[in-house]
């Protein structure tokens, strides 16, 4: 049975073979715990470290403020409730967007339920904040302000350096989900005035079960996890395999940033030329990681639209919310009503997706789109 092509680089990217041959030493040979006091552990730790000043480079941080974690839901999870339940907080509002991914929006959600404050703002119909939505829902009670770098639905990118000029000047904490946007974009975590932020290895084709978090000297976060005090409150054994290869993606994204860019770039551009149907993108064309397209078709307003292209492996929202059936919540932010969200396709493309997979990708959803016109003619 033929795969279909895999254009889904939001859920999940595939893995670069040179990730994958950094990786295979630390899962084999290399198999001493990097906290033990001998030459296995100490050769472990030599790695972890490597990849800690990896990850820390691509970022512009210094390599003591980046603790490793499972992915962007721990790392969210440790950011949001670290830093409300920190010893001495007194502030007790949480100011997020209705567009977050749903590991920021359940987790500020959690903490609403135990006391805290929650100000969901909205965005404007290009998926983008009005910063003065921002500045006037901020105030001396809020503690963080959360906002995603690159949208996991839609793609648009968040003005990081303003929305945490406004979260400083009332002295409040920002924390950045750049799940989507680690490795893809350049982000100097200085420059851009972020204190928390958390990311993945998956989404730049590093392996699944790694990410980290970056923190700010002196900011503090209460523990998630108890236990044996590695990583400076994130208990539990490195995983050297999985953390050599968040280093080797790190390291890898840093040399092909750019050649990434331009190749999503040059894709999308290929793709939206090629489609025949009127279509409408769903978020800010222009600031927009380019790997990211959402689409909608008047001609499909009502119909979902991903049972009749079984060619394509897509998607009509984030992958969490796949098995829930509900419509797309950042769709419906931007105003689309459900059954148009539900219509809609979600178009990831990046390092190894080929001009040959796009056209025929255009292909097939020029066939089912047209058809769909004709029958509502």
């Amino acid at each position: 049975m033929t795969l279909p092509i895999y254009l889904d680089y939001g859920a999940t990217t595939p893995l670069d073979p040179a990730v994958a041959t950094a990786m295979e030493p630390w899962g084999v040979s290399g198999f001493g715990n990097p906290h033990s006091a001998h030459r296995w552990g100490y050769e472990a730790r030599a790695a972890v470290e490597v990849a800690r000043d990896s990850v820390a480079a691509l970022i512009g941080a210094d390599s003591e403020t980046v603790a490793f974690t499972s992915g962007a839901t721990e790392s969210v999870n440790w950011a949001l409730k670290g830093l409300l339940t920190a010893p001495g907080q007194t502030r007790r509002r949480i100011v997020t967007l209705a567009t977050e991914h749903s590991c920021v929006l359940e987790t500020a959600q959690y903490l609403e339920s135990i006391g805290a404050l929650l100000t969901v703002l909205p965005v404007r119909a290009n998926g983008l904040l009005d910063i003065g939505d921002l500045e006037r829902a901020l105030g001396e009670d809020v503690a963080l302000v959360s906002t995603m770098l690159v949208n996991n639905e839609i793609g648009v990118i968040q003005p990081i350096a303003e929305i945490a000029r406004a979260a400083h000047a009332v002295g409040a904490v920002m924390h950045c989900d750049a799940a989507q946007g680690f490795g893809k974009l350049p982000i100097d975590v200085e420059v851009m005035g972020i204190d928390l932020m958390s990311f993945t290895a998956h989404k730049v084709y590093g392996p699944k079960g790694i990410g980290a978090l970056y923190r700010r000297p002196f900011t503090r976060l209460t523990p998630l996890l108890h236990g044996g005090g590695q990583e400076d409150g994130r208990s539990g054994t490195l995983p050297t395999a999985l953390i050599a290869g968040l280093g080797a993606a790190a390291r890898i994204a840093a040399e092909r940033m750019a050649l990434d860019h331009g190749h999503a770039l040059m894709l999308r551009e290929r793709l939206l030329a090629g489609l025949t149907e009127p279509y409408t993108v769903n978020g800010d064309l222009a600031q927009r990681w380019p790997g990211n397209l959402n689409l909608s078709f008047p001609a499909a307003a009502a119909v979902p639209l991903l049972p009749l292209l079984p060619g394509l492996a897509i998607s009509s929202g984030s992958a969490c919310a796949a098995v829930t059936g509900r419509p797309s919540h950042v769709l419906t932010a931007l105003g689309l009503e459900p059954a148009a969200a539900r219509a809609s396709l979600r178009i990831g493309f990046g390092r190894f997706t080929t001009t040959e997979e796009i056209d025929m990708a255009a292909e097939q959803i020029n066939t089912v789109t047209g058809r769909l016109a004709r029958e509502a003619a």
